[in-house]
């Protein structure tokens, strides 16, 4: 794993899905507000490090979890737990955002183990 390095607020990486900013960042927990751009989603993954908190904040949110399909709305929340293989998707016609909450013991982007993804990622 790479060496656990705290990011600024404000910092924000480009991914071929959107983009994700992050808003805190602590040994604790890091927060991220994610950008879905529509007709794309994000890899079908799993953590084995921590867990993530989503908060749908606009656009419609299609949500794999352990290979189940649900729909979300604004408002709605979703508890991704430690080890559970998920992927969020954007079907719609309109930007969605979200705020995911990470807590556990790392935090990298490297505790990310992909099962499959749409840009040739491993």
């Amino acid at each position: 794993m790479e060496e656990f390095v705290l990011l600024p607020p404000g910092y924000s990486e480009d991914r071929p899905w959107g983009k994700f900013i992050v808003l805190e960042d602590t040994l604790t927990h890091k927060v991220k507000r994610l950008i879905v751009h529509p007709g794309k989603r994000i890899s079908y993954q799993r953590h084995q490090k921590r867990t993530e908190h989503w908060v749908i904040i606009g656009g419609t949110a299609h949500i794999t979890l352990d290979d189940v399909v649900t729909v979300h709305m604004p408002g709605d929340t979703i508890l991704i737990a430690q080890g559970t293989k998920h992927r969020l998707a954007n079907e719609g016609d309109e930007i969605l955002v979200l705020v995911e909450v990470q807590r556990g013991t790392y935090f990298g982007e490297d505790d990310i183990e992909r099962f499959d993804d749409d840009f040739g990622r491993k």
